[in-house]
């Protein structure tokens, strides 16, 4: 089983090869069949070689595949190989299955689009090169699909080019992250120079036999590559683009927010552990950036109206949680929080989706209201998924994912109380803006009656999302409460555990039930402000400090504004001053040239065949008198 690893990128890829040649011709059943089908194999396969890595391990816990030399040019000879440890395994499982899910949603969601076949084509490539991503044995094939996610990132956020906003949106995304990309391009090259390989393995093995903690080169070279990473997670600075990313289908806000691309950053700084162990600075750099974002995009959250839009807010903040985590050496803590994350806002956001296709695409929450009678299935499901994002105690899988995070962030000697504090208030705000969210939507008044019902192919993925954003909590449950620990050990033969130097394990009881009063006070909050008592949130908004701090963080905390001044305008300032420069006057010498020999050629073509017959006649006899005197005047 473990020999046809290939197959799992390769499945994806073929579906999109099928859609993008052929997919305008078929039907619309067989699109969809060709789409989830290759997905859905996808992810059998996926398990079933899961199972068999479990139950019979390969030596090293490592399974490493090699296809072909892909380059050879002097001692750079990347091969083109696959690797599956249990890190990347995890990942590979979320892709696919996560991903079939959302692909089984799109076949009735998008059923009416135009470009039903040209969607899906987009959708199996950035799944094939997600997978392409995480699988990779070396970081040259690794960029690939970091590029790979990036351009299908623009098609996708673009998917509706017709609207220029959404054309708008979808450049956003692909020049913030191109910042990032440059950063990870130039670490792949220090890397190399300095290593003298990208295979990962391998340059993580030279690396620590040759750099020692804290070395100008590994700094250098992990500061880089977390320049990539805050691109594609979109954490700060570069986190500016993800909001504006709802411009695309709902489908796509889902595979991008939960399966893909903004944890694309997650699993390369985890995937280059030792290089962060390295360069403890850099490492700091990632819990700070972690915590500062989480904040950042709670307070975002608390003020927007379009339910996506907070749900995207929501996702910076929840990956800025994972950075923490990474930031403070908690690795394992940081890939279950992925996977707990990647269920209940793949469910969140299809249920976004689900509520949009019964009242006529309605985002904004202050227009929506009642839904909780009228649409019950998706409430139930959309409030399981809340409820973990909110981290709700004992209950919720969010709830055992995000307190190990908080526990590292107080006791790691990475960690420290200004850490843990910051992840608590993100916690608070996570739980008031996410039950502002569900109390908007489906309690009060209904303004909006359900135009339809979702149908089977929207139920289906809402309702075993919905099952996963509870049980898979249970996978990871803390000492006091049973001490399971399948994650963290499934996990320790690919990724470093973590020591609590700084405190005992008795106080994990006492800071998960702060964490969990935390949260239950937000959930109260929420109740009183959106539900019992909403006119104190009318004069709350009203006040002066109180618009003036809605308007900001509505903003984005002045990020776009900052960037447009400081980058676009003197870029398009340049532009314009540059139309002129004497270099383009060449090239429009050369093109009014063209145009006069082009005008005067043109009149010799009159239609007038005399005149023709007349040419003809005079060109001979012109050739002839040549002749002619090239005879007579020959030595």
């Amino acid at each position: 089983m473990l020999d046809m690893l290939w197959l799992i990128p390769a499945l994806p890829y073929a579906g999109f090869l099928a859609l993008i040649l052929v997919g305008g011709r078929l039907a619309r059943r067989i699109t969809a069949v060709i789409a989830v089908g290759s997905v859905g194999l996808a992810a059998v396969l996926s398990i079933a070689t899961a199972v068999r890595f479990i139950s019979s391990p390969p030596a090293g816990n490592v399974s490493h595949q090699t296809l072909w030399n892909w380059i050879e040019i002097g001692s750079f000879q990347p091969s083109f190989g696959f690797y599956l440890d249990s890190l990347s395994m995890v990942f590979v499982l979320v892709i696919t299955i996560v991903g079939f899910l959302i692909h089984l949603y799109s076949v009735e969601y998008m059923i009416e689009d135009d470009a039903y076949s040209r969607f899906f084509a987009y959708m199996n490539l950035f799944v094939g090169s997600m997978l392409l991503l995480v699988l990779a044995d070396n970081l040259l094939a690794l960029y690939l699909g970091w590029e790979g996610v990036g351009i299908c990132s623009y098609l996708l956020i673009g998917f509706w080019y017709r609207d220029p906003a959404n054309g708008r949106a979808a450049i956003k995304a692909f020049v913030t992250t191109r910042f990032g990309d440059t950063l990870l391009a130039t670490g792949l090259f220090v890397l190399f120079t300095s290593l003298g390989t990208l295979d990962i393995q391998s340059l993580l093995l030279r690396a620590t036999q040759e750099w020692p903690s804290g070395s100008t080169l590994a700094v250098a070279a992990a500061a880089l590559l977390l320049g990539g990473a805050v691109g594609k997670s979109a954490q700060l600075p570069l986190q500016t683009w993800l909001p504006d990313a709802m411009a695309g289908p709902t489908p796509v806000s889902a595979l991008i927010h939960a399966a893909t691309m903004v944890t694309a950053g997650v699993y390369l700084i985890a995937r280059m552990n030792v290089l962060y162990t390295l360069a403890p600075a850099v490492q700091t750099a990632v819990a700070v950036i972690g915590v500062l974002t989480l904040l950042i995009a709670g307070f975002s959250a608390l003020t927007e109206s379009d339910i996506k839009r907070v749900l995207a807010y929501s996702t910076i903040s929840q990956i800025g949680y994972l950075f923490l985590a990474l930031g403070v050496g908690a690795w394992n803590a940081a890939i279950f929080h992925f996977l707990t994350h990647a269920c209940f806002k793949a469910l969140l956001f299809l249920g976004a989706g689900a509520i949009m296709v019964c009242v006529h695409e309605e985002r904004n929450m202050f227009r929506l209201g009642g839904l909780r009678t009228r649409l019950p299935l998706v409430f139930w499901t959309f409030l399981a998924g809340a409820a973990s994002l909110a981290a709700l105690p004992f209950v919720t899988a969010g709830f055992y994912s995000k307190d190990p995070i908080l526990l590292a962030a107080w006791s790691a000697e990475q960690g420290g109380s200004l850490l843990w504090l910051g992840g608590l208030a993100g916690a608070f705000l996570t739980s008031v803006y996410t039950f502002r969210m569900v109390f908007l939507t489906f309690f009060g008044e209904a303004k909006q009656e359900p135009a339809r019902r979702a149908g089977f192919f929207i139920k289906v993925p809402l309702i075993i999302l919905a099952l996963l954003s509870v049980v898979v909590g249970f996978i990871e449950v803390p000492k006091y409460l049973g001490d399971v620990e399948l994650i963290s050990q499934f996990l320790s033969t690919s990724l470093p555990g973590i020591d609590h130097a700084r405190t005992s394990t008795d106080v994990e009881p006492i800071l998960d039930t702060i964490a969990a009063i935390v949260c239950l006070a937000g959930v109260y909050l929420a109740y009183v402000l959106f539900v019992q008592r909403h006119q104190y949130a009318e004069r709350l908004s009203k006040s002066y400090v109180g618009a003036a701090l809605h308007g900001f963080w509505l903003a984005g905390w002045g990020f776009d504004r900052l960037y447009d001044h400081l980058f676009v305008r003197p870029f398009v300032w340049m532009a314009r001053t540059n139309q002129a420069d004497f270099l383009d006057s060449i090239y429009r010498g050369i093109a009014e040239l063209s145009r006069l020999f082009h005008e005067i050629f043109s009149e010799l073509q009159t239609g007038n065949v005399r005149r023709y017959a007349m040419g003809v006649a005079l060109g001979a006899i012109v050739g002839i008198a040549i002749m002619v005197l090239a005879i007579v005047h020959r030595p």
